[in-house]
């Protein structure tokens, strides 16, 4: 009986077979959290009645992590323009990873915004954006809620962070 040795080819072959077949996890591929759009959906009805109780019409977004809307809700009479505003309120939340009234805090005392809330479109500079982080050590961006139809500067952060309170104890 004649002894076979394996082609280097059929060696290499096999080699890359078997790379090709380990787990995911040694590729080193990262762990995220994603809130649940019924969660989403609870914290933007959340903010928009919380509005609503004080006498303002307004939309409420809920972007994830990467910026996509997971809820909306338009409430009974809010403006159209509420509409786009409290989408890009929360894309800039999530694009900045701060809320955007901090954003305008900063621009008031003469610290100018970054070039790309001028250039880039859906960014905006107006409060009622609130950054959503989580994960073990609280540096995890999880996503935005926003709020837009109050007419003050505070009102809008005010009802976003009362849809947020809304699911908080549910976001451990």
């Amino acid at each position: 009986m004649k002894t076979r040795i394996a082609s280097p080819v059929l060696l290499g072959l096999a080699f890359g077979v078997g790379i090709a077949t380990q787990p995911a996890a040694a590729e080193g591929l990262m762990a995220t959290h994603r809130i649940p759009a019924s969660l989403a959906a609870e914290a933007v009805a959340a903010a928009v009645a919380t509005c609503a109780g004080q006498g303002f019409s307004v939309s409420s977004a809920f972007l994830d992590a990467d910026g996509v809307q997971q809820a909306f809700l338009r409430g009974d009479g809010a403006g159209i323009h509420t509409v786009q505003m409290s989408n890009d309120k929360a894309y800039t939340s999530v694009t900045f990873k701060r809320n955007t009234s901090a954003m305008v805090e900063d621009a008031d005392k003469g610290s100018p915004p970054s070039p790309a809330v001028v250039k880039l479109p859906h960014l905006i500079l107006a409060p009622g954006g609130v950054v959503i982080m989580g994960g073990a050590d609280g540096k995890e961006l999880l996503g935005a809620i926003s709020v837009s139809g109050v007419p003050n500067r505070q009102g809008d952060e005010v009802c976003a962070k009362a849809g947020l309170a809304k699911i908080a104890d549910r976001l451990k």
